[in-house]
């Protein structure tokens, strides 16, 4: 049983014990070209916030990392089998009743670790800062962490050589030869404010990649999605311990 892993928990070991942050890992469901598994998000979000976890607690933190939610937004992706929705407004309604829990129980901090590219948590958690004024609502997206350049040739953000990667190590059995993958080509808007990101639609997934990926993954291999790994959940290992460590009186100076 790992303490900080509250579905590994039992009541014998929390009912004297006490945390100060709450990690929520959030995925999604979604295909990932052809060679990867569609739980991709979720495997990446259950170990990264495992072993973040670990680092944490290692060093002092009172962190408990909670079950992994497995839906995200995929509103673009309506028209691609089996990618399962999740609309902001139910994570809106499924956030407010975890905070509801530990801020009745004690629990003040909270941060949301984010796996997947459509959820978006930042008007949601303004909403329920004014509903929670006495919690620190924060959430990450670990994929932006690290500078991806050092550590893979080919950028992409889905399904591409870094994700691929990730789970050649964590989950080789779950990924094709790379072979039978596709080139993760991107179709660019016509729109130039977009392609500039100062302007922003939502994309139309499979108008803008013909096997669901972005980013050729045809250079990914295990060694790499270590390293990748382990930076990454020593990076997001110290987020959580300074959250943990923070005073909510002087979290600013």
């Amino acid at each position: 049983m790992r303490p900080y892993i509250l579905a590994e928990n039992n009541w014998k070991n929390l009912k004297e014990q006490r945390f100060e942050l709450a990690v929520l890992p959030w995925g999604a469901t979604e295909a990932h070209n052809y060679h990867m598994p569609y739980g991709t998000d979720i495997f990446e979000a259950d170990a990264i916030s495992a072993a973040a976890g670990k680092i944490a607690w290692d060093q002092g933190a009172k962190v408990i990392v909670l079950p992994t939610i497995p839906f995200g937004v995929n509103t673009g992706q309506s028209d691609i089998y089996l990618d399962i929705n999740m609309n902001p407004s139910t994570q809106l309604a499924i956030i407010r009743d975890v905070l509801t829990v530990l801020n009745r129980q004690g629990i003040k901090k909270f941060l949301i670790l984010n796996s997947h590219g459509g959820n978006d948590f930042k008007t949601i958690l303004r909403e329920l800062g004014l509903e929670f004024p006495e919690m620190l609502l924060m959430s990450c997206n670990w994929y932006q962490a690290l500078d991806r350049s050092l550590y893979f040739d080919v950028p992409g953000d889905h399904a591409d050589e870094m994700e691929t990667s990730l789970i050649m190590y964590l989950h080789p059995h779950l990924v094709l030869p790379l072979s039978e993958a596709g080139d993760g080509k991107e179709k660019k808007s016509i729109i130039s404010g977009i392609n500039e990101k100062w302007a922003w639609a939502e994309r139309r997934w499979s108008s803008v990649t013909e096997d669901t990926g972005i980013g050729n993954p045809k250079k990914s291999n295990a060694e790499k999605g270590e390293k990748y790994f382990h930076d990454i959940a020593q990076k997001v290992g110290q987020l959580m311990l300074e959250i943990a460590h923070a005073d909510l009186k002087k979290l600013y100076k």
